[in-house]
């Protein structure tokens, strides 16, 4: 049989589960505060660019569209080969880096704007003067380099990563990870909430034993405690009230009627 539930008994679940809903919430916020600030290590960027055009020989001749139109054909080419090991291992070997160059290669990233002439190189590392060093001498390798492999001379510094700029961090993005961390607690603890209340088959209420053996409640018969036992003992007309062996006796007093 189809299940259906209303707003009403979701509003119930939440609020029964409310203290556990927040406290997941809590968690995650927390949890992942403390990944953000003392785990992760943070990384910055650092860019140069450079751009494929005509040398100073060239620039007296007539420059054509389908020139342009060459040079950014070119870009795809010079994308792969500033990734080479060819131009990476000098790279390394110029700043006397203790790495290979696959590792370099994961910290660089080059890319272009469609029909642009322009490409830049992006390092990521842990250092920012590092990564500004490396995106400038790799952008210059290239263009001593790229002469000698492809017989062509057309590619200017445009501009160099800053030693002294203001470093901005990359990653991880704390507020950014909490503001996450927030929102899957908190979808994570209503799951939670429910999930308990699916696997709970516990009887509460009469509808609960009604839907359970299917026959209809024809009367409750509510718990009597002490205090109402006292209570009752001390009601007008009340001469005996005790509970002897799970069995209680009342007797109270009546006028005769003559």
């Amino acid at each position: 049989m189809e299940e259906t539930i209303s707003l009403k008994e979701i509003a119930e679940v939440l609020k029964k589960r409310f203290l556990l809903i927040v406290a997941t919430t809590a968690g995650a916020v927390v949890l992942a505060a403390l990944i953000s600030f003392f785990f992760l290590t943070p990384t910055y960027e650092a860019t140069s660019q450079f751009i494929v055009n005509q040398n100073e020989s060239q620039r007296s001749e007539e420059f054509s569209v389908n020139d342009i139109r060459t040079n950014v054909e070119l870009i795809n080419t010079y994308n792969v080969v500033i990734k080479s090991p060819r131009i990476l291992d000098e790279v390394i070997e110029e700043m006397n880096l203790n790495m290979t160059a696959g590792e370099l290669r994961n910290k660089l990233s080059v890319s272009s704007e469609q029909n642009s002439q322009v490409v830049t190189v992006t390092v990521t590392d842990q250092n920012y003067e590092r990564a500004a060093m490396l995106a400038n001498t790799t952008v210059e390798v290239f263009q001593d380099e790229i002469p000698s492999l492809m017989n062509v001379d057309n590619v200017n510094v445009l501009s160099g990563a800053e030693l002294n700029a203001e470093a901005t961090q990359v990653s991880p993005k704390p507020m950014l990870n909490i503001a996450i961390a927030l929102v899957l607690g908190m979808m994570v603890g209503v799951g939670i909430a429910f999930l308990l209340e699916y696997m709970d088959n516990s009887i509460k209420t009469e509808k609960d034993l009604e839907e359970k053996l299917g026959i209809p409640v024809m009367g409750i018969v509510t718990h009597i405690g002490d205090e109402e036992i006292k209570r009752a003992a001390e009601r007008p007309g009340a001469t005996s009230l005790r509970a002897k062996g799970g069995r209680i006796n009342y007797a109270s007093q009546q006028k005769e009627s003559i």
